[in-house]
């Protein structure tokens, strides 16, 4: 019964191969008179039949362009980041190597130049092959498979992945589509476009999509320099990328990758000797992985974290959260920052150096803004991005609110007291409302009673005293942090040995109102939830709530620019893959300080520095530049700050408590070896702040200050 069974065995798959044959060839019949006499009847019936269908089936191929990657660059063009859905970088033609041109046609459609999309010669020997019992043969064109590449990138773009339908999974109606749709594709490009787009389309690898992102992943060169070995093994590999993968299989990659040389040699498309000698070479890779996103960032991963949140965040991107992703993802935006790379390597080299030796993971940070223009130059802290063994790792981003304008997530730490470096805006509220900078004040009071006469000619309601010192963390009274200032003294005086009592009792003889809107117009707010800074809280006059050292120093660069207020912005430029101009950010600012108070402020400032609380900050930026500062201390010592400036850049430096919200006090610590029984701001902040200054304000260049005018300068009459 056996030899029965397998002489009807055989004698079933003959009759099989005989009917495919006799299939095939009708399919063939048809694409050949569709190609010849496109609608126009055949003779026979069945013919004109199968034509009509052919012919109405969709034509219309949309070829959008494929998921590129986004590149996000400082202002000086230097990398900060990539991001990317599919890794890949769209290039032309002209900037492919001869050799891979040569090789993908060799070997997965050597007809390409010859037929019109659908290759009828080709479907009838493959297909009497694989019926007949040869080798598996395929025989899907270039433009034919262009055509799947093209239905599938759309679908993952349009997060349907789940209806991507791959070469082995085609039934009969999805292949006779397809063949249509390579027919029509073939009426509206050129040979060399469709070449081309299929080259930037076609998976390589799972980090490498299209040739360029190929050449870079796996010989870390680019399309244009490709050799002919390296071509032939990428031309190899698209056929099964992970059996050829040439990482996990170099031997199955470099059998294929002479299989290609085999048949560019036998297409006339190298000579024996170049064939002979990429054969014989060997498989020399040098792989280069695809970093994608913050955590793999060239530089200032915080500010690029910060980068791709305004991206994410804006409408001008997108209608919705997908929009925008999808925008940022697989776009191909070209977004350049304001960020200058020369100043982000300096502020990063001295924050590394500033708590370098830190076991108890104290926090430490630099941000620059640009004066009357509100560009970020510099963000950097001591901290890496993603967790890694032995650093201190956090995603919070020391530098920048909770959240953003618009309320949404910013990974911001959420700011930190900025204590006496609040001063300066009750000062220049005192200046503002026509006082002196020399009038006398008596420092020596250190209670206000509950029903002292604060004065608000908005009607808002001041906190009392009691409760203020209760937030502050005061025992009994008003304290300076030095003895020996509980006296009377001029105003300017109070500021720059920021004198706590100094500036009570100049908030005293001011409208509450005023000083509020002194704070507001330089930008303040909570970096907890964007909500005002209330300095009707009278402990906000010494800087009990927390503010972000990004608006910080914003605030300070308010006085350099002699008044003149900008937003902060960190995106100077986007276009899309096409070069299209995209909303980028554009300086947003107004006058929001006379700008007489502002050289006030800035003439007192700089004594900051020469004999203030500044005094012992070394180096001594002000001897090579005019530059102003205010220390700040907050009541715990767990955040200090120098916020300083030029009138080219303002710099707000912080070191303190950035995990616990200062609760740990900053009393009876150890930092690089030296120990502390109390941090303030000239110590680490101030030091940190002016090695960063004296390397980078010299690329800013910086004018003196104006003076302010005399009338602040001449003391106040006595009173009639």
């Amino acid at each position: 019964m056996a030899p029965k069974k397998r002489v009807g065995s055989r004698l079933a798959a003959a009759l099989w191969r005989v009917l495919g044959f006799l299939t095939v060839s009708a399919i063939c019949g048809v694409l050949v008179a569709s190609l010849a006499v496109p609608g126009v009847a055949a003779a026979g019936v069945a013919v004109s039949r199968s034509i009509i269908f052919f012919n109405h089936l969709p034509a219309e191929l949309a070829v959008e362009p494929p998921s590129q990657s986004t590149k996000v660059l400082s202002a000086d063009g230097k990398p900060i980041a990539t991001f990317f859905a599919e890794n890949r970088v769209k290039i032309g033609l002209d900037q492919m190597s001869p050799y891979i041109r040569d090789a993908i046609v060799a070997i997965e459609d050597s007809r390409f130049y010859k037929h019109a999309g659908v290759d009828p010669q080709g479907i009838l020997r493959a297909l009497t092959a694989n019926l007949t019992g040869g080798s598996r043969q395929g025989a899907s064109t270039l433009t034919q498979q262009y055509v799947t590449n093209v239905i599938n990138e759309s679908l993952l773009s349009a997060d349907r992945g789940d209806q991507v339908v791959l070469s082995g999974q085609k039934s009969i109606g999805d292949k006779v589509r397809e063949m249509k749709l390579a027919i029509e594709l073939e009426k509206k490009y050129s040979k060399d476009q469709i070449l081309e787009g299929y080259l930037n389309i076609v998976f390589f690898n799972r980090d490498a999509y299209g040739i360029e992102a190929a050449a870079r992943h796996f010989f870390s060169t680019s399309a244009k320099d490709l050799t002919l070995p390296q071509a032939a093994l990428l031309a190899g590999l698209v056929n099964s990328p992970s059996y050829y993968d040439p990482t996990a299989h170099p031997e199955n990659s470099v059998k294929r990758r002479n299989q290609v040389l085999d048949k560019m040699l036998s297409e006339g498309k190298i000579l024996q000797a170049d064939h002979d000698a990429a054969v014989a070479s060997g498989v020399e890779l040098k792989i280069t992985p695809a970093k994608q996103g913050c955590s793999a960032a060239d530089m200032a991963p915080y500010f690029c974290d910060y980068i791709s949140h305004l991206i994410l965040n804006n409408p001008a991107y997108g209608v919705d959260a997908t929009d925008r992703e999808k925008k940022l993802y697989r776009g191909g935006l070209t977004i350049t920052t304001t960020l200058d790379s020369r100043l982000q390597a300096a502020a990063q080299a001295q924050v590394d150096a500033t708590a370098g030796a830190n076991p108890d993971k104290w926090g430490a940070s630099l941000v620059t803004i640009a004066p009357g223009t509100g560009k970020i130059l510099a963000m950097a802290q001591n901290t890496v991005f993603l967790p890694e063994p032995g650093k201190f790792d956090t995603q919070l981003n020391f530098n920048v609110d909770a959240k953003d304008a618009s309320g949404n997530d910013l990974n911001g730490a959420g700011g930190f007291q900025p204590g006496s470096t609040m001063k300066p805006f009750t000062f220049a509220e005192w200046l503002n409302e026509g006082k002196s900078m020399v009038a006398e004040v008596d420092a020596a009071r250190r209670t206000y009673p509950l029903d002292f006469p604060w004065k608000s000619s908005c009607g808002k309601v001041l906190g009392a005293y009691d409760t203020a010192q209760k937030s502050l963390g005061a025992t009994d009274d008003l304290q300076n942090n030095d003895e020996g200032y509980y006296r009377k003294m001029p105003v300017n005086y109070g500021l720059y040995n920021s004198i706590n009592t100094a500036t009570f009792a100049e908030a005293a003889e001011l409208d509450f109102c005023g000083i509020q809107r002194m704070v507001d117009a330089v930008g303040l707010h909570s970096a907890v939830d964007n909500a005002q800074v209330n300095m009707h809280q009278l402990g906000n006059l010494l800087g009990a709530i927390g503010v972000a050292p990004l608006h910080l120093a914003n605030a300070f660069a308010t006085f350099a620019a002699e008044g003149k207020y900008c937003a902060p912005i960190g995106i100077a430029d986007v276009t899309d893959a096409s070069g299209r101009k995209l909303p980028a950010e554009t300086s947003d600012c107004r006058s929001a300080v006379k700008p007489e108070v502002a050289r006030g402020v800035n003439s007192v400032l700089q004594d900051v520095l020469k004999k203030g609380s500044g005094i012992y900050i070394e180096p001594k930026v002000q001897n090579q530049v005019p530059a102003a500062a205010k220390t700040g201390t907050s009541n715990t010592n767990g955040a200090t700050w120098v916020v300083g400036y030029t009138s080219g850049l303002a710099t707000a430096s912080f070191f303190g408590d950035t995990l616990e919200g200062q609760k740990r006090p900053g009393q009876n610590v150890t930092i690089n070896g030296k120990f502390y029984k109390n941090i303030d701001g000239y110590m680490l902040a101030g030091p940190q702040w002016a090695n960063y200054m004296q390397q980078v304000a010299g690329l800013y260049p910086a004018a003196p200050f104006a003076p302010p005018p005399e009338s602040m300068t001449k003391p106040e009459p006595p009173p009639p």
